[in-house]
């Protein structure tokens, strides 16, 4: 088991490759029977996803970024065993010249040095408003 210091380390390194929009190494942090869920009720977006599931949803949105990828920024961190809960902010500019900043809550489960879950909570009205509106 990683002390909860790793798991930060872990979780920081997740949003940096994240930020890549590298979408195989995004898919290649997450153990193999990984869960990852989106707040809110957006077609589309919201709900819970496997890792294939992820990786298509990250495949299409990564598509509307200008530069392929979503800037994600840890702001603060604490974590308790196999948890961390992790404040961030977003940025990106797309291609349609709208800017999206969102504010968020993941929280993040270990297991095997490895991320199993992953809950993202965010501002979904602002996610609607710039991806569908």
């Amino acid at each position: 088991m990683s002390t909860p210091e790793e798991n930060i380390d872990l979780a920081n390194n997740f949003a940096k490759i994240f930020s890549t929009g590298d979408v195989a190494q995004i898919l290649a942090t997450l153990h193999p029977e990984a869960t990852y869920w989106v707040s809110g009720g957006i077609d589309g977006m919201s709900g819970t996803y496997d890792r294939e599931g992820l990786g298509a949803l990250l495949g299409g949105v990564t598509s509307a970024y200008e530069n392929g990828a979503l800037e994600v920024i840890p702001t603060a961190a604490i974590a308790q065993g196999d948890k961390v809960a992790v404040e961030a902010t977003s940025y990106a500019k797309l291609k349609n010249g709208k800017v999206y900043r969102n504010q968020y809550h993941f929280l993040f489960e270990f297991r095997d040095g490895t991320i199993f879950s992953v809950k993202e909570y965010m501002d979904t009205k602002h996610a609607y408003d710039i991806f569908y509106a």
